[in-house]
């Protein structure tokens, strides 16, 4: 049987797959969820590092059209090209999350009203952008230009913000830079790898000394149930989000922050 502290493990692990690939901001939710149910690891190192296991899942559901993408690279102008896109776009987040690494861990992940605050904000503006953004003219993540791509990655950094949401900003940084709404979330969706894979290196890296078996052996449940539902999410959200776009989302945003602001102003 599990204990309550696997319990609230599994938990965080599921809310972080259902969350990672949706504009609505997984670490936010993982680490407001955390602060209500007791929740703190060494380093704040599990809300990160589990995030890798919600990638992996973008690995199973592209495996064959990324290993087309590989595979053909060194020959196919088209492939290399998007390729040195997502490279691109990775580059910012790459400067700016070795620089601002530790205020964003010892101050930015330690304040649950400013979560909250950027939940209701990003919100506001996914609403604005679902219905207002420019007429598309790219209509593949393939077809991202070079310079397009690198100021998505640049929009991408607002995302170490807590509660802000990497794919939120990737997708409404797409979406104003003339993407339509399936191609911006499967460019948020490749983006995501190298940006992970990144973040989990470098926070295992800056966490070794404080990780202990049990921490992970927290982070091994909380990989694996991010996972699992990771991948159903990431099935679901391209037929959906092409069919409705993203005012659900942007609602949800809005109504948890309030919600927790509503919490934490009762001392919660």
């Amino acid at each position: 049987m599990m204990d309550s502290n696997t319990i609230v493990v599994v938990v965080l692990g599921l809310l972080e797959g259902l969350t990672e690939f949706i504009p609505v901001s997984s670490t936010g939710h993982v680490l407001l969820a955390g602060h209500f149910l007791g929740f703190n690891s060494p380093g704040r190192a599990f809300e990160v590092v589990i995030q890798l296991g919600a990638v992996l899942a973008i690995l199973g559901v592209y495996a064959s059209r990324i290993w087309h993408i590989l595979s053909t690279a060194p020959h196919d102008p088209a492939s290399r090209r998007f390729v040195l896109a997502i490279l691109l776009a990775f580059l910012p987040a790459v400067v700016v999350g070795v620089m601002a690494h530790d205020i964003i861990k010892t101050v930015l992940f330690e304040t649950p009203m400013l979560i909250a605050v950027m939940l209701i904000l990003g919100g506001i503006v996914l609403l604005f952008v679902d219905r207002w953004a420019t007429r598309p003219r790219v209509f593949r993540a393939e077809d991202f230009p070079l310079p397009m791509a690198f100021k998505v990655g640049v929009i991408q950094c607002l995302a170490m913000i807590p509660g802000v949401s990497r794919s939120g900003a990737t997708i409404v940084g797409a979406l104003l830079l003339g993407a339509d709404k399936r191609s911006a979330a499967e460019f948020s969706f490749f983006l995501s790898m190298p940006t992970m894979l990144g973040a989990f290196v470098y926070d295992l890296y800056k966490n070794r000394d404080v990780l202990d078996a049990a921490a992970m052996g927290d982070i091994a449940i909380g990989f694996a149930c991010a996972f699992l539902t990771a991948i159903l999410v990431v099935r679901w959200l391209l037929g959906y989000v092409s069919q409705k776009g993203y005012r659900l989302f942007a609602w949800w945003r809005i109504i948890v922050g309030s919600l927790v602001l509503l919490a934490l102003t009762a001392g919660m």
